[in-house]
């Protein structure tokens, strides 16, 4: 196979050091992002080792300061159910979190790296996904979650930290397998500030993500065919974009650029702004029942957009790439550190890099390592690199014209076996056909004749079965021999045919200020209207519930500029509840109108029967 022209390349016999320069990822990041790529070497210089035994009782076995990186690996017994972590922020009181909060505050003022949401996330929203935000929101109440202060606390370490040692670190990793080989980019980040930072979903201490590219080797040399990103809700092929797809994939001299998300550092091919919902779980019965209403609606209103729960929670992931860039060619580049399955603190720490939050849901708890999943077992993207992102069943290039010929020339082996069985079977149903035929007319051949016709029977479906899996094979051989020629003429798939679910950025919302400070505060109002309901009028609660949710249903319609449309879906919704409540109140009657229009119905058209 012929070396690409169009693509970078570097010697097989390179060492992993030398792999993993060629082609290391430029990171872009949004304007106010506090945390970027580091050593794990300070990040645990600044730690201490604590751990949470069943009971819910938490002991601090290093404390801060002590610990070093070997630390990790040492062996540390414990019952089941025992989790170990690192703590980078110890407790904070009111006055030491507030004391960070302004700190790191007046620093991103002066230094003019402050963040700008834009529209707001709530605006871009109904009410009801608003109302399951409020509940969100309300559960951090209730589940672990980690403290608001604990970001700007971390912040100021991992400024001290990048004060002593500006390095700016990714963990590569080499793995070579069915013809591939896999060069993994780690990145380590003091903490996830998502939440807290950029109105996401979740805030933890530290954070691991990761990048793959993908090469194979012709002519003594290796070629990158795909890059893989992890990212929010998205597995297997989607994760991976071919390297001459030009509409996703962004590279600067041949090296892959990442957008990474604001406080979530999740990685996207394209800069802007990605709608990361949370879709509450719903029985299959409930999820059909909203798509239904949905499609009805959208025939009476005339709209025809496709449906979407209401039981969603709305979350912006901001990947703008406006902010500092990381990598080659950037003010800013990498200092690399290799690491593989040996390395004694990938290999051997299980525990947390960072806080133990107690939240069952566990979007609040730290990251477990490169290696391992929160719960110590070990995670996909480390174990299966190929399967990771739907590698596993991609042969590399050179070696699918070589896997293609191979099936072609077992199949036009097999479709020979298979015509000498069907001439064979088809004399032999041609002679049994005549025995069957001598047999007619002789009565005392009746029992013969039935074991005959019976074999008849039989020999004639195998006929049928033969016949038509060598119509099948035949057209697996067709498709086989025409992908061949596609690929020896040089042809390709289609950068993006093997994606199902694409990340796509959404538009910028434009909002007016009085839509983005009543989504911000409707739910509010909402919830002291029902207060004041209970309060002043429990008897007449239901009948003013329903009179404020129109009201807001309303306000909202006006200021979404959306009112003639949301007139009419009010109008349809109350002509079906008003129904409703006829059919609820005047039941009877209303079966016995049904009962007897369809029974004139059908006496109508068996007469019309009659007279045909």
């Amino acid at each position: 196979m012929k070396l690409p022209s169009d693509r970078p390349s570097i010697q097989a016999a390179a060492s992993d050091l030398q792999l993993l320069r060629k082609f290391e990822p430029v990171i872009r990041y949004t304007q106010g992002e506090p945390f970027f790529p580091a050593s794990v070497d300070a990040y645990i210089e600044r730690a201490g080792m604590w751990i949470n035994t069943p009971g819910g009782k938490e002991t601090c076995l290093v404390p801060e300061g002590a610990l070093e990186l070997d630390g990790l690996t040492a062996q540390r017994s414990a019952v089941f159910g025992s989790v170990h972590y690192l703590r980078l922020v110890p407790p904070l009181t009111l006055t030491s979190g507030a004391r960070a909060v302004s700190k790191t505050a007046q620093r991103h003022r002066r230094e003019g790296n402050q963040f700008h949401p834009g529209a707001g996330r709530l605006a871009r929203g109904g009410l009801l996904p608003r109302l399951m935000d409020a509940g969100f929101s309300a559960s951090l109440w209730l589940r672990g979650s980690v403290p608001g202060a604990t970001a700007a606390a971390a912040e100021i370490k991992y400024r001290e930290a990048l004060a002593q040692d500006d390095r700016f670190v990714y963990y590569g990793r080499v793995v070579r397998a069915a013809g591939w080989t896999a060069l993994q980019y780690w990145f380590f980040y003091y903490y996830n500030n998502w939440r807290s930072g950029f109105h996401g979903v979740n805030d933890h201490e530290s954070d691991w993500e990761m990048i793959v590219v993908y090469l194979y080797e012709t002519g003594g040399r290796l070629v990158p065919e795909w890059v893989a990103f992890a990212s929010h809700d998205f597995h297997g092929d989607d994760l991976r974009r071919r390297w001459d797809d030009q509409q996703d994939l962004e590279l600067e001299d041949g090296h892959p650029v990442v957008y990474a998300g604001a406080g979530s550092h999740a990685s996207y091919f394209r800069r802007g702004e990605y709608q990361a919902e949370v879709s509450l779980p719903l029985p299959r019965w409930a999820s059909a029942l909203i798509g239904g209403a949905h499609r009805f609606f959208g025939r009476l209103t005339g709209g025809n957009q496709t449906p979407r729960s209401p039981f969603r929670i709305p979350f912006v992931d901001f990947a703008r790439g406006d902010g500092r860039a990381i990598g080659p060619g950037q003010a800013d580049g990498w200092t690399p550190v290799l690491i593989d399955s040996e390395t004694p603190w990938v290999r051997d720490f299980r525990g947390l890099w960072g806080l133990f939050a107690r939240d069952p849901l566990s979007g609040e708890n730290a990251p477990g390592g490169p290696l391992y999943n929160r719960d110590g077992t070990p995670r996909a993207s480390w174990s299966d690199v190929l399967g990771f992102a739907g590698m596993e069943k991609v042969p590399p290039p050179p070696q699918e014209p070589q896997v293609l010929r191979k099936e072609i020339g077992r199949l036009e082996k097999e479709l020979k076996d298979l015509d000498r069985q069907i001439v064979t079977l088809s004399g032999l149903l041609q002679d049994e056909g005549a025995r069957l035929k001598g047999m007619e007319g002789n009565p005392h051949l009746a029992k013969r004749h039935g074991t005959l016709a019976a074999k008849v029977k039989s020999d004639s479906e195998s006929l049928s079965a033969l016949r038509r899996q060598r119509d099948q094979e035949g057209l697996v051989l067709n498709a086989f021999r025409a992908r061949l020629a596609s690929i020896t003429a040089g042809r390709q798939d289609e950068p993006q045919a093997h994606i199902r679910h694409v990340a796509r950025p959404v538009e910028t919302a434009q909002v007016s200020r009085a839509l983005e400070t009543w989504a911000s505060l409707s739910v509010g109002f909402l919830f002291l209207g029902l207060a004041g309901l209970l309060w002043f009028y429990p008897q007449q609660f239901f009948l003013g519930l329903f009179v404020l949710l129109v009201v807001f249903f309303l306000v909202e319609a006006i200021l979404r500029r959306t009112f003639a449309a949301s007139l009419g879906s009010l109008s349809v919704a109350l002509a079906l509840i008003g129904l409703g409540v006829l059919l609820a109140t005047f039941w009877k009657l209303a079966a016995i109108i049904v009962l007897c229009l369809v029974g004139a119905n059908l006496i109508w058209q068996r007469l019309r029967e009659l007279r045909g």
